[in-house]
């Protein structure tokens, strides 16, 4: 059960503000949300069986405890993806087949080398718990799909989205503290990689506030 609930826990944070978040809002002006959902759920099923699959296949050459600590640091960078946030890229007006089909294919491929299905991997690696890990990832992606679908229809987004990132960032570095404290055994070692988890996480940071901050301004030099 702990696999369960963590890789449902987890893709629901990493999903907050995702690129296939915002698609399930997009489809659900078009399509009824029952499709929308059972496109979701379909997509969901292949393309993370096919990400538990890598996971699992890693821990049969890689020891365990390397297995962890990737997993824990891969945490902090899910965090740091998701502070950046994901834009579409007209996924949402590619047509494909009937309204099904669509929503299936075109979340299939936009969960290709996401983080969630990255963090599929690392899950699958990390609990070596391949049914459980596929069922929590499932799970957790039709409950972030639910709640992006409920914010951006029913509610007009009336939850501030940087509010929700903010948070769904910070357990997940959080996450990638604990891992990493529980994994390296060395105190030297485990303080020197928690001071650089530190250093890159501000820098990062502050690199996005900055690119934010000139964008801003951009903007404001166009309509004046």
């Amino acid at each position: 059960m702990e696999a369960f609930l963590s890789s449902t826990i987890f893709v629901v944070l990493a999903e907050m503000g995702d690129k296939t978040q915002l698609l399930g809002m997009a489809f659900a002006t078009k399509y009824k949300a029952k499709v929308v959902l059972a496109g979701v759920f379909m997509a969901t099923l292949l393309n993370h069986l096919l990400a538990v699959l890598v996971g699992d296949y890693f821990t049969k050459f890689i020891p365990l405890n390397i297995i962890q600590l990737a997993a824990a640091l891969s945490f902090v960078f899910f965090g740091l993806w998701t502070l950046r946030g994901d834009s579409l890229e007209d996924e949402d007006k590619k047509i494909y087949f009937n309204p099904f089909w669509t929503v299936t294919i075109a979340f299939f491929m936009a969960e290709m080398g996401d983080k969630t299905q990255l963090a599929a991997v690392a899950l699958a690696a990390k609990y070596q718990s391949l049914l459980w890990v596929w069922l929590g990832t499932t799970v957790g992606m039709m409950i972030s799909n639910i709640i992006g679908i409920i914010v951006g229809v029913v509610l007009g987004k009336k939850i501030p989205e940087k509010l929700v990132k903010a948070v769904s960032a910070s357990i997940f570095i959080i996450f990638g503290y604990i891992g990493t404290w529980e994994t390296v055994v060395n105190e030297e070692l485990r303080l020197a990689l928690s001071g650089l988890i530190t250093i890159i996480s501000v820098a990062y940071i502050f690199y996005l506030h900055h690119q934010g901050k000139k964008l801003k301004d951009s903007f404001s030099n166009i309509n004046t």
